[in-house]
């Protein structure tokens, strides 16, 4: 470094006083002239690469670059005027100039306009061509072996033509050595200037990825708490049920039940809150658009977090406007983006009451879930919608930070939006836009969410084997053992006779004794995978009428697809809604 310093202050120290046409003509012999002419020019090349050095170190633009040039071959080249023309559409334009006629003789001021070198001049290629075969060359072509910068361009006085041909060589030198030399700095700083745009974008992907990991690392613990404390409840309940004897009039063994089955739901939706953002970060998700009901889907949405309102003593509220009754968009989606919202109203209110309002605005429905809760300060309405992230004062394990997140993609996908309002203490507003189809039926109502009732059918049948067809039999393919006891027990209390095959050899065995009214096929098996039986089963002709509802976990996009493709009569997604189940397995079943 102080080498350099000593270098660079050398350099300066020798200032270049004297033109290149000086030099030349002051001494009495021509092999002088020539030696004292050649070191100028090295000195002068010197001089220029100091100055185009310090350029480099302040992150020059090209147009510092060809001015240092042209001031430098201004003063060097005395007498000449100096510009660089630099491309603009198909011609090229004077955007520098340095030189003048002044240095030839004090006696002598020509002004550089008087001698047609201007900036903004233009020139064609054609023009500068011309100039460049000129025996007294006065264009130079800026370039190097892949890029055209421009041409230098210089206008000389008839003076300073007449010094001879070895006088023209030195001065061809000088100028193409120091072009040279410009370009290279040019593309030294290209290069210094690439590498800082990489270097800066290496840094916020590198920032952004620290972020994210950071993020990720924190859902990971959210999730395993939030895994991990349902599991006990489940695993615990299941437990005192097993050490007690489950008695069914016991309210505290009713209890546990009702325990255990809420505890298995929110496992169930932490994980397809997972599966849907990444489809839809995979541009897999893929909505099932119809024509939707609004009251009853907003009905429902509240009756899915009554229990957890109940439990809080806040009521719901529900007003609908006399102009809203039907959207076209997917209801399952619709419903879980109104669940989330709710969930969230209720998670962060403890007085006063949650609610939502349903309205048309410009073409679009509006559902506005709001509560009279915590609210949310402005800092950190700018991290809510980010996936993995939850508020400050959530209340640990409770929720993943991925509902906000879901829900905001989830209304862009209908082509709408999510908008929020909220200050601390007076509460929030969170509002999704979609794009409507809307029928004239008015409906205003301000309703609690009904009270959700079950019934059990009490028939009941024992699983057996049957010798022959019966429109009531079912063919259980499925490796599980468990799994296999849960559909048994509940399709034979429904009054079906199940027959299970735990792999695809018991399988074929089951068949050759009686022809079912509907197969039950798990995807995943220990030999042969369900499709592939499926498709062996189309390709018999005995058993090609069989209808078979395939069951299994796969549950991204075109799964359900690829097993219809497979010859399946229909799809049941685990873990398997049993109201579904029954309600599949009757339709084919009754057609036997």
């Amino acid at each position: 470094m102080t080498l350099h310093l000593h270098l660079h202050q050398t350099i300066r120290g020798n200032s270049i006083s004297a033109s290149l046409r000086q030099v030349f003509t002051e001494s009495d012999s021509c092999a002088t002239n020539q030696l004292s002419a050649e070191l100028w020019i090295e000195r002068f090349l010197n001089h220029l690469n100091a100055r185009l050095l310090d350029v480099l170190n302040a992150s020059p633009t090209d147009a510092q670059f060809w001015q240092i040039l042209a001031d430098e071959l201004g003063q060097a080249l005395s007498g000449e005027v100096v510009a660089i023309a630099l491309p603009i559409d198909d011609q090229f334009e004077v955007q520098a100039v340095a030189g003048s006629m002044m240095q030839l003789s004090p006696s002598i001021s020509i002004a550089r306009h008087a001698i047609g070198l201007e900036l903004g001049q233009t020139f064609t290629v054609s023009e500068l061509q011309q100039r460049r075969q000129l025996e007294w060359q006065s264009a130079w072509e800026l370039c190097d072996r892949k890029n055209t910068y421009g041409w230098l361009v210089t206008v000389s006085s008839p003076m300073s033509t007449n010094l001879g041909a070895a006088f023209i060589q030195l001065r061809d030198q000088c100028v193409s050595r120091a072009i040279a030399q410009t370009v290279q700095y040019i593309r030294q700083g290209k290069k210094t200037e690439a590498l800082i745009e990489k270097n800066q974008t290496l840094e916020a992907e590198n920032r952004e990825l620290t972020q994210v990991n950071k993020l990720k690392s924190e859902f990971l613990a959210n999730t395993s708490h939030e895994i991990r404390t349902p599991l006990s409840s489940i695993l615990g309940f299941t437990h005192l049920l097993r050490e007690q004897g489950f008695t069914p009039s016991n309210l505290r063994h009713q209890e546990y039940l009702k325990i255990i089955l809420s505890s298995g739901q929110h496992l169930l939706a932490l994980i397809n809150d997972i599966l849907d953002l990444s489809k839809i970060e995979a541009n897999q998700l893929t909505l099932q658009q119809e024509s939707i009901e609004i009251v009853e889907v907003c009905k429902l949405a509240l009756k899915l977090v009554q229990e957890k309102a109940n439990d809080k003593g806040l009521p719901l509220k529900l007003v609908v406007a006399p102009d809203v009754s039907s959207i076209v968009a997917d209801p399952l989606r619709l419903k879980q983006m109104l669940f989330n919202l709710l969930s969230n109203a209720l998670k962060f209110t403890d007085r006063g009451s949650v609610g939502l309002e349903v309205k048309t605005v410009d073409n679009f429905v509006e559902f506005t879930v709001w509560d009279t809760g915590t609210g949310i300060s402005s800092e950190q309405q700018q991290i809510l919608f980010r996936p993995y992230t939850q508020l400050k004062n959530a209340t640990p394990g409770e929720g993943t930070g991925l509902g906000l997140a879901l829900t905001q993609k989830l209304a862009e996908l209908h082509g709408g939006w999510v908008r929020l309002e909220s200050e601390p203490d007076r509460g929030s507003r969170f509002t999704i836009a979609l794009p409507c189809t809307v029928s004239a039926s008015p409906v205003t109502e301000e309703c609690p969410t009904p009270k959700i009732e079950t019934s059990v059918p009490s028939q009941t049948a024992p699983a057996s084997r049957l010798n022959s067809p019966r429109s009531n039999h079912i063919l259980l393919v499925e490796d599980n053992p468990h799994n296999a006891r849960l559909v048994i027990t509940y399709l034979c209390k429904l009054g079906y006779e199940v027959t299970w095959s735990k792999n695809s050899e018991e399988m074929w065995q089951s068949l050759k004794q009686s022809i079912p009214a509907a197969i039950l096929m798990d995807i995943h098996l220990p030999d042969v995978d369900g499709l592939t039986l499926t498709q062996q089963l189309r390709s018999r002709k005995r058993y090609r009428s069989i209808p078979v509802i395939v069951q299994t976990a796969m549950a991204m996009k075109g799964d359900r697809e690829k097993c219809l493709a497979a010859g399946a009569a229909d799809y049941v997604s685990k873990p398997i809604d049993l109201t579904a189940l029954a309600q599949t397995v009757a339709k084919y079943s009754q057609k036997r």
